[in-house]
């Protein structure tokens, strides 16, 4: 005959400000985390009565059962939807059709010329994506819908964007002093070694 420890019965009662502050936090909990707190909470002030826990706190009976029994026997329960559900990700259910968009999004991805950043930008649209994947031989099946291949390739690390060429800098305050001293040397120069060196420098 199995026998349950009888829980201690306590006369306290919580204060309207403890049941808001207890409320407040049960709210900021998941899952058996949430579960645990709340059968705590009605162990200490409503002696292990899910029903007077309902009544007191505004918390469901059926989760208060819940977090009882896993407090009593220590085993956690899943939901069906916790233990069941999920979709796995498409580079992981067709690791040789991401390693291709992976190839084929580096060789469509240019340097940045400025050399300033490491973030790699691409001219590959999905659906050319797409069709450069089926001419790789990745089956019809294992092939994302458009939308989703541009979420694949940002989620990769490449950014759909037109590539500019590298600009030349914006002239700066320092410039026209620049070219005012290279023609002082020029000059100079003329001066020194005749105009016949002129079309040398």
């Amino acid at each position: 005959m199995l026998m349950f420890a009888s829980i201690p019965s306590t006369s306290v009662s919580p204060t309207p400000q403890q049941i808001a502050d207890l409320r407040l936090a049960a709210s900021q909990m998941t899952g058996a985390t949430r579960r645990a707190f709340q059968a705590e909470m009605a162990l200490k002030y409503c002696e292990g009565n899910p029903r007077r826990a309902e009544e007191v706190f505004g918390w469901g009976r059926e989760n208060l059962a819940v977090g009882l029994a896993e407090k009593r026997t220590g085993m956690v329960c899943l939901s069906l939807h916790a233990a069941f559900s999920g979709r796995s990700r498409w580079e992981d259910q067709y690791p040789q059709a991401a390693q291709a968009l992976v190839e084929l999004a580096l060789a469509h991805s240019p340097q940045d010329p400025t050399f300033r950043t490491t973030v790699s930008y691409t001219r590959l649209t999905a659906k050319t994506a797409i069709e450069g994947l089926k001419q790789k031989g990745i089956e019809e099946a294992a092939l994302p819908a458009p939308s989703t291949m541009g979420v694949l390739l940002n989620g990769l690390g490449f950014r759909l964007r037109n590539v500019v060429k590298s600009k030349p800098l914006k002239k700066v305050p320092e410039t026209d002093a620049i070219f005012d001293n290279v023609k002082k040397k020029r000059g100079s120069r003329v001066r020194r070694y005749g105009e016949a060196l002129e079309c040398g420098l």
